[in-house]
């Protein structure tokens, strides 16, 4: 049965860690939207290859979707200053649905504020961020924890994608209840 799976997209993406599981998805059968941050139609990827927004961020609501994905390049750093964004993730995370990042893409989980008793990969200069949020950090090529699917780099899409599509056939799963300290930072709002 085919899925709604949204990858988000800005400026300075990734071209592999975009274009990959976009081609991939469709291939499998599944509907991909195009979810940017807002501020503008079309995006330059770090080599200036183009591409275009199906809607923003604000517009879509996580029962909308399947999936997120979020590709890396330096786009994690502009999708994560938009609100629009972080909420979007963090509801379809509290929704059960799969959330996936790969490379720098988890600046946009720290953000989010999804991360706290998780355990995640990413490329290793944010490591350091992620453990800061509560992540336990590990180096593999993929990492699965519940509906949270990450990877480190360009040379893991493989099983990145492979991973989301088998987290897309597993029924919703709530996350675990979040620590202490980020459930009264939230209560605080």
């Amino acid at each position: 049965m085919a899925k709604t799976i949204g990858i988000l997209l800005e400026q300075d993406y990734q071209e592999l860690e975009f274009w990959y599981p976009v081609y991939r998805f469709r291939e499998a059968g599944h509907n991909v939207v195009i979810i940017g941050s807002g501020t503008k139609e079309r995006y330059e990827s770090k080599k200036g290859y183009p591409a275009t927004v199906d809607t923003a961020a604000a517009r879509v609501n996580a029962e909308d979707l399947d999936a997120i994905v979020i590709p890396g390049g330096w786009a994690p750093d502009y999708l994560r200053r938009h609100e629009a964004v972080n909420a979007l993730v963090r509801d379809c995370h509290r929704a059960g649905k799969v959330v996936a990042a790969i490379c720098h893409a988890g600046s946009v989980l720290v953000s989010a504020g999804i991360l706290s008793g998780r355990t995640v990969t990413s490329f290793p200069s944010i490591r350091a961020d992620l453990e800061a949020a509560g992540a336990r950090w590990v180096d593999k090529e993929v990492e699965v924890d519940g509906q949270l699917v990450t990877s480190r780099q360009p040379d893991d899409l493989p099983a990145f994608c492979r991973e989301i599509l088998k987290a897309l056939e597993r029924p919703l799963a709530k996350p675990p209840t979040a620590s202490p300290r980020i459930a009264s930072r939230r209560n605080s709002r």
